[in-house]
């Protein structure tokens, strides 16, 4: 009377299937993870761009060419916004560039043209 049930072998090449498939799982999910924080912090930057780039409109001024760094906490999370601004061809207008990011990476780069009121 043969032997019912399943072998060692059997068994270990069972498990060894099952710890891949869930290894890969856990790689989706972490991969998941950092997509949602990237897209939070894409939103965040955008934010802070914008509202930058609309204090300079409100002015109703031309800003001056150079550079400057402003603060700009969104959410619990402190964004840094460089702004940029270069002359272009035509006087009347100004090249705006606002390159937001966080203490560790680099986040969203935005540009635009003012021009004279």
């Amino acid at each position: 009377m043969p032997a019912k049930g399943f072998t060692l072998i059997e068994v270990l090449v069972a498990l060894g299937i099952v710890a891949i498939a869930l290894m890969a799982g856990l790689q989706a999910t972490g991969a998941l993870s950092n997509h949602a924080q990237r897209q939070v912090d894409v939103l965040l930057a955008q934010t802070c761009a914008e509202n930058e780039l609309i204090k300079l409109r409100l002015a109703k001024q031309m800003p001056g060419v150079g550079d400057s760094v402003v603060d700009c906490p969104q959410a619990g999370q402190t964004f840094t916004v460089k702004l940029v601004v270069r002359p272009t061809p035509n006087p009347s207008f100004m090249r705006v560039e606002a390159q937001v990011s966080t203490p560790q990476y680099p986040v969203l780069q935005v540009m635009t043209v003012l021009g004279r009121y």
